[in-house]
This record gives C-alpha cells, structure tokens and sequence, in this order.
C-alpha cells in the first residue's frame, strides 16, 4: 500500500489519553500555531455555519485550515452544535477532524473531534491568561457556564502550573454547577457554587466565561476591575460597554468582529474597531503588553488552524503509540 493513501481513523478513548498526557505540549503547540498565524503562515478562511429552519438552535460549522509550520498540514473541521441533546441527554457537541496530505490531496486521517475542540479553546484560553494576569496564580477563580469546555479550561490551568485559591461557578443549570464544584474538591481544591453570574465576578481576579448565550446579558462595566482578567470564550455574554471600559484582545479581529459577537456589537456601535487593542499574536511577541489599568478581556473566535495543528499533534502520538485504526481498503486503488 502506498503510504501516501494510507488512511487512519483515531477514536475517543485514544484521543483522551493523549490530550491528558500532553497538556503541557499542546500549550506550546497552541502558542506556536498563534505566532505562525501571525507571521502569515496560515490559510484559516472564514467558517461556514449550516443552519436548519425547523432547528433554528442548531448549527454544523465547517472550519478548513491550512498551517505551513515545520510540516505543511491541511485539513478541516466539522463540529455540530445542537443545544437540545441535553435533554436527551447527549453531549451539545460533536465533531470530526479530517486530515489531508499537502502532496496528493488525499485524507490520510479522520479524528474524532470534539475533544480536539475543547483542548485548543482550553489551551488558547490558559495561554492568554498566562501572558494577561499577573503569572500563573489567582486567588479566585469564576467560571460563568459549567459545561465540558470550562472544565477543561480549568483542566489545561491546574495542569501547566497555575495557583488557584478558590473557585467559585455559577451556571444556569445549578446541578452542572454542583457537579463541576464537586469535581473540583475531590482534586483537593476550594469550589463552591454562586447563586448569579454577579455574585461570581465580584471578588474574583480571574473570570471565565463558557456559556452558550446567544446575546449580552452583563452590562455593568463597574462589576469589572483593573485587577481582573476576562477570558470571554463564549463571545457573546459582555454588553458593549463592558468591551468598551476594557483592553480588549482577541485572536483574529476579521474573524471575531462578526456573527454579532459582544466585539462585533461594539463595532456596530461605534463604526470603529479601534476597542480592539490587538491580538494574542501581538501580546506572545510583545508587541502589546497588558494593561494593568483596566479589565482586560480576551475574546477568541476559535481558529481552524489550532484544530487542524493539534489533529495533526494527536495524530503522529497515535500512530507513534499503535492507538490509530488503519483502514488499508479505504480508497479506490
């Protein structure tokens, strides 16, 4: 068999022990794949959102990607969000990741995704508060949305070194709140559940939010302090005054001035996108460095290039391990 046409599949359980062993790496990986973004070395074409008249809460989003770093990776993403598995109950996220050989165009590699998805938005967000915080200690820590993704930021944060005193998670649902608290003490940390998003930003200097909120619903610029850092995964939670009190941060501004995320709505505002302070791309090289005056609020869009670099990553361990599935009938010979 040709090894161009070599086609392996590579599951969950084998994807999971991999991201669990590898976390300290994944977040260099991470940082890497931002200065290649950077430096103009990726193709990341804007996502495309299938949406569904008779499910207007559902999406299928196709990310492709291209990244010309010490290997030339090519592939796409294609992650499904359907907000009503919960009550089936199934996870609101799926996905796969296929990977393609730059030299012949063929797919040599199909991963399962979702958890790919998770471990570059947990990675990005660790990153940016590493470089935006006063290092990597926090005496309280408020998650806002207790789902798999603010998980596993936390995750990504006690495993590459972080110092937190306390936690304190507020969700909607207050059983996921629990459950993420209950997670939380039995590692031997202190985590208890807040009754309102409010009750969990006063008093914290680290603020995640991992919500699923289609529209603003914190307005008040005054619940945020120069102390405090916001890593806004969910995009659309902060009213435009709130981005606008704040230095703002974001991973790719064509990308996340759309889609009527919380940056997008202060563009639309101020038919302006000078709020926007830079990019994390700007603050890993240096060329912007936080500001300890204000809030500072770090908005990613998610970039199909850090999916398609870390498919990539997960990819070579697999093989490397004997944990990938090769198909050797997959193409027409």
């Amino acid at each position: 068999m040709d090894s161009r046409q070599r086609f392996d599949v590579i599951g969950g359980p084998a994807i999971s022990a991999i991201l669990s062993e590898s976390k300290p790496e994944i977040l260099a990986l991470v940082r890497d794949t931002y200065l290649l973004h950077h430096a103009a070395r990726t193709t990341n074409p804007d996502s495309y959102f299938l949406r569904f008249d008779d499910k207007p809460t559902a999406r299928i989003i196709a990310l492709p990607a291209r990244l010309r770093g010490a290997d030339d990776i090519a592939g796409i993403k294609w992650i499904a969000s359907f907000p009503e598995n919960r009550d089936i109950p199934l996870a609101r996220a799926s996905a796969v990741v296929v990977l393609n050989d730059m030299a012949t165009g063929f797919p040599y590699a199909c991963l399962e995704g979702s958890q790919i998805s998770a471990a570059r938005t947990a990675a990005s967000a660790t990153l940016a508060a590493g470089i935006l915080h006063r290092g990597k200690r926090a005496e309280r820590v408020a998650v806002i949305g207790a789902g798999p993704i603010a998980k596993t930021i936390v995750d990504f944060m006690l495993a590459t070194g972080w110092s937190v005193e306390q936690f304190q998670v507020h969700d909607l649902i207050a059983a996921r709140a629990r459950e993420l608290c209950e997670s939380l003490q039995q590692s031997g940390m202190r985590a208890e559940s807040a009754a309102s998003a409010r009750h969990a930003i006063e008093g914290a200097d680290l603020v995640v939010f991992a919500t699923t909120a289609a529209r603003p619903y914190i307005d008040d610029p005054a619940l945020f302090t120069p102390e405090q850092t916001v890593l806004h995964v969910s995009l659309r939670d902060l009213g435009v005054d709130v981005i606008l009190s704040a230095q703002n941060v974001v991973d790719d501004v064509e990308h996340c001035l759309k889609a009527q995320t919380s940056v997008h709505l202060a563009e639309q505002r101020t038919g302006s996108r000078s709020f926007v302070n830079g990019t994390i791309g700007d603050l890993i090289s240096e060329r912007l460095q936080p500001d300890r005056s204000r809030a500072r609020i770090f908005s990613p869009f998610g970039l199909g290039v850090l999916d398609i670099a870390l498919a990539h990553f997960v990819h070579e361990r697999a093989v490397a391990g004997g944990r990938a599935r090769m198909i050797d009938d997959f193409f027409v010979s």
